[in-house]
């Protein structure tokens, strides 16, 4: 017999008695009743024909991106016929069962063969079995060495040729059929001995998977490779012999490597991949928008960003049409078995701190809100908000600066006097409307301390708001489904001119050294303690999320969004194919204005009792009316902003923008002066002796 899983050869004459036996019986039953004969066929109880394939999730092209083993441990991706290169289709049946078009379940051609070989020889040296005979076997997985089991396995089989089509008989086949392991059915064998699909065989690929389902096990290419290649070749000779190949191309194929390894499955977007499937757990086929080959590259760009950062850090991209809100990668970590690294949390989705990535929405709600314009002179000075005092990442102050250089430079006094004057829940409720879902230690209110990353977000949450930013000011339905998130709402978060004016001014940030992306507008982040680095930005097209950090939240010492996530962000921009999507113009209702042109309001921000008081610079020393041994002293100023002008008797000294500063003035009594950089002054009067 010539079946999935059997071997032909000594054992062939004992079980072709029993063919034998049992085809006898059947051509009596067939020849002398032929109304009850098709009454029994008729009344075949068939095992049932669906099979359970292995779960898929797959992208927008339908390209396979990861699947799963069904229920026992097998891997059976579901295939349809016009789905597998035609000629392995016609390799199949000239090679198992040249007759399969035309017999009705048993080849009698093919038993007389039998029958005539076990008379000349004396025993039986070749099965008669078909493919639908082998279909049936494969439904019943039962015994077939019995009298018992052999007439079961015709009937069946001839049943089968009644209820089905051939396509159909051939289509279980194809989904069934052993391949060696643990690997059911043709696409399945396809992508654990080739690493492809099954349309695209050659012709020695497809040989090769006609010769092991008669042998899975002892044929098997990684355990027993020279078989497999030998059980290969005789295939192709059968196969030039019907004039399937032609010699060339048989002699061709002949030189073609045969696998000697198992290949992994596809295990693109892993963690998106598993969030999927949870969401739709009894789907055998699940379709996202990720687009396969961007993914691919975006994963290689993850893997070695994560190898060259060291310090056991992970990293965490996820790119998006802004314009769908439809997710075209995502790659949770670098390296979804990576033990050292905790690869296998999805950090698109674990809550951490966003640093200083939410400025961008506070400056976007004040612009909305009619508080501050990007040419508003805005304070950055020390302030004291109700015991609250926040200190810039570099602990200097920049006095005034307008809103949007204070933006581009990422201060943190000006953000939390913006964020003041319009209160700390108009953000949070905001990023709610955004679609983010923001975490908050327990029992506490939102505060001032959130616009510096006093919460926890996802990268999936931010990439959501500067889609939003990106979409003039509207809520994105970000997702992986092709369909629309059910219930979804466009929410306006601001204006479009005000987003707008974000963008501008996130276009115009400087770039890392080396970098370049004039079309795209990005802000980065840093968290408490350099546990999370950030970056986000977008063009007209896209807007891309990066994290990077280590996922048990451990410190990274001199970790920087600027210096290692937005370089990767960059790199990322230019894994999309395609020209750059420029920025749109603005609005025609936004205000393009020099701050001398502005309204009076919105020339200068003064936020209502958060600044301390400012008196302008106070020279610390010397005091007024000091005596001082020598011609020669360091003065300090105190309070003022810089940069500082010193004067001694009215005649320009020294110009810095230090606090201590050396001052040559000779002996005698001196009137010591220091103006700041808003024209502020004070004097002492000093002698030198």
């Amino acid at each position: 017999m010539r079946g999935p899983g059997r071997r032909r050869g000594r054992g062939a004459g004992r079980s072709g008695a029993g063919w034998l036996f049992a085809l006898t019986l059947l051509l009596w039953g067939a020849a002398f009743g032929r109304d009850s004969f098709d009454a029994w066929v008729a009344a075949t109880d068939l095992p049932p024909l669906a099979t359970t394939h292995s779960a898929e999730v797959v992208d927008r092209q339908g390209e396979l991106l990861r699947a799963y083993t069904v229920g026992d441990g097998r891997w059976r991706l579901a295939v349809s016929l016009d789905a597998v290169d035609p000629d392995y289709i016609e390799m199949l049946i000239r090679y198992e069962d040249k007759r399969f078009r035309e017999h009705g379940g048993v080849d009698a051609v093919a038993m007389a063969r039998v029958f005539w070989q076990a008379l000349r020889y004396q025993r039986f040296v070749a099965g008669g079995s078909t493919l639908t005979m082998q279909v049936a076997r494969l439904l019943e997985e039962g015994p077939t060495g019995t009298l018992t089991g052999k007439l079961r396995q015709i009937r069946v089989a001839l049943a089968l040729e009644e209820r089905l089509s051939k396509d159909q008989i051939l289509q279980i086949y194809l989904d069934r059929a052993p391949f060696g392991g643990n690997i059911e059915g043709v696409r399945a064998a396809s992508y654990a001995w080739f690493g492809k699909p099954p349309h695209r065989l050659t012709p020695a690929e497809a040989a090769l998977l006609v010769a092991l389902p008669q042998a899975p096990e002892s044929r098997r290419p990684d355990r027993h490779p020279e078989a497999a290649r030998a059980a290969r070749d005789r295939v192709l000779a059968r196969m030039e012999g019907a004039g399937i190949l032609t010699e060339e191309a048989r002699l061709a194929a002949l030189t073609e490597p045969s696998p000697d390894r198992r290949r992994d499955f596809p295990m693109l977007a892993a963690h998106l991949a598993d969030t999927a499937r949870a969401a739709d757990p009894l789907a055998e086929l699940i379709q996202t928008t990720l687009d396969a080959g961007l993914q691919t590259r975006i994963e290689a760009l993850a893997a070695r960003a994560a190898r060259e950062a060291g310090q056991r850090q992970q990293i965490a991209i996820l790119v998006a049409d802004h314009r769908t809100g439809e997710i075209l990668a995502s790659a949770g970590s670098a390296g979804y078995g990576a033990e050292t690294r905790e690869g296998y949390l999805d950090m698109t989705r674990a809550l951490r701190s966003p640093g200083s990535t939410l400025k961008p929405l506070i400056y976007g709600l004040a612009f909305d809100r009619g508080l501050a314009h990007p040419e508003t002179i805005l304070s950055d000075r020390p302030m004291d908000f109700a015991g609250y005092r926040p200190q810039n990442f570099d602990g200097a102050f920049r006095g005034d600066i307008p809103a949007r250089e204070a933006l581009q430079l990422s201060l943190n006094l000006p953000a939390v006097a913006l964020l003041d004057a319009m209160g700390p829940q108009h953000l949070y409720s905001a990023l709610t409307r955004a679609g983010a879902s923001p975490r908050l230690p327990i029992d506490e209110a939102p505060g001032l301390a959130i616009a510096l990353g006093g919460l926890g977000l996802r990268l999936t949450d931010l990439t959501g708001i500067y889609a939003a930013l990106a979409e003039g000011g509207h809520r994105v339905d970000l997702r992986f489904t092709p369909a629309p998130t059910p219930g979804f709402q466009p929410v306006e978060l601001m204006g479009r001119a005000a987003a707008w004016q974000v963008a501008d001014i996130l276009s115009e940030t400087p770039r890392p050294l080396g970098i370049r992306g004039a079309e795209i507008a990005f802000k980065t982040g840093t968290s408490y303690g350099h546990r999370d680095a950030w970056a986000l930005g977008f063009d007209g097209a896209h807007v891309i999320g990066v994290w990077m950090g280590r996922a048990d939240g451990t410190p990274v010492p001199g970790a920087f969004g600027g210096e290692r996530a937005a370089p990767v962000l960059f790199a990322a921009f230019e894994r999309i194919e395609g020209a750059r999507t420029p920025l749109p113009p603005p609005p025609p209702e936004t205000l393009i204005l020099a701050n001398a042109s502005l309204p009076a309001p919105l020339r200068r921000f003064t936020p209502a009792g958060a600044a301390a008081p400012d008196p302008g610079p106070r020279i610390a020393f010397p005091p007024d009316g000091a005596l001082v041994e020598g011609e020669a002293l360091i003065a300090r100023v105190s309070d003022g902003a810089a940069p500082f002008t010193w004067l001694a008797n009215g005649a320009v000294i020294a110009q810095s923008r230090r606090r201590d500063v050396p001052l040559q003035l000779g002996r005698g009594f001196s009137a010591l002066t220091v103006i700041d950089a808003e024209g502020r002054s004070t004097t002492a009067h000093i002698e030198l002796r």
